[in-house]
């Protein structure tokens, strides 16, 4: 797995983190060894101690000399957040901004000049999406995709390259463990950005112009709001 620039150990908890958060590692069990997570990650093995050392600080990890690193079998009382993830948080604030700027004009051109098929596609990235969420997958590709899609209906390449050069970075969940900001579920949480979601890919079918704007507004406006009380509270 490629990592980005940056603190290597601090990417590796959030990932570790993620996949305990969604039950790919599940509680009481044992970490990969050492060596596997060096193998996958390709770091060196100082910055797979120090990505545990950090999530035994935070209370998630014990680690039992000559066994291994097991989970805990309980979660910490307060949501777990690294040093870095308040410098993630003033990033991903800073790019919904641009988003809300963007985006919002993005879906009254949409509404606009959209096609059937593209109308199907979106169709088709909420449903992968609802599907994601009910099977308790990774539903971030199809996300991605549908904000993609209204970027392409645009009829303005200069929106699209725009999105696929932000990539990534335009949701916010693929750094930050978003719902745990809102106090709800991690599939309460998604399934409430779907039916958002759904109020965007509505107004746009219908072409109106300004509620699709309206609609886009409320979901990346609502995003940075939880991310807002964070960075204040952080």
């Amino acid at each position: 797995m490629e990592l980005r620039r940056g603190s290597l150990s601090e990417q590796v908890v959030a990932i570790l983190r993620q996949r305990i958060d969604e039950g790919l590692y599940p509680r009481g069990a044992k970490l990969p060894s050492e060596h596997e997570l060096i193998s996958e990650f390709g770091v060196s093995r100082t910055v797979i101690r120090e990505a545990i050392a950090k999530l035994k600080a935070a209370g998630l990890v014990t680690v039992h000399q000559g066994v291994g690193v097991f989970i805990q079998a309980l979660a910490p009382i307060k949501p777990f957040w690294i040093e870095s993830d308040l410098a993630l948080v003033h990033e991903t604030l800073a790019v919904l901004e641009l988003r809300i700027a963007i985006e919002v004009e993005a879906a009254d051109l949409a509404a606009a000049r959209r096609t059937d098929a593209q109308l199907a596609a979106m169709r088709e990235a909420m449903a992968t999406m609802s599907a994601a969420i009910t099977k308790g997958e990774d539903s971030i590709k199809a996300d991605l995709e549908f904000h993609r899609l209204i970027a392409e209906a645009t009829g303005n390449e200069h929106f699209l390259k725009l999105f696929n050069y932000l990539g990534e970075l335009l949701i916010p969940r693929t750094k930050l463990r978003t719902f745990e900001l809102t106090g709800q579920s991690r599939q309460a949480y998604l399934d409430q950005v779907n039916r958002e979601h759904e109020r965007i890919y509505a107004a746009i079918e219908g072409e109106d112009g300004e509620a699709a704007r309206a609609a886009m507004r409320l979901h990346l406006s609502g995003s940075k709001q939880r991310l807002e009380g964070k960075a204040t509270s952080g």
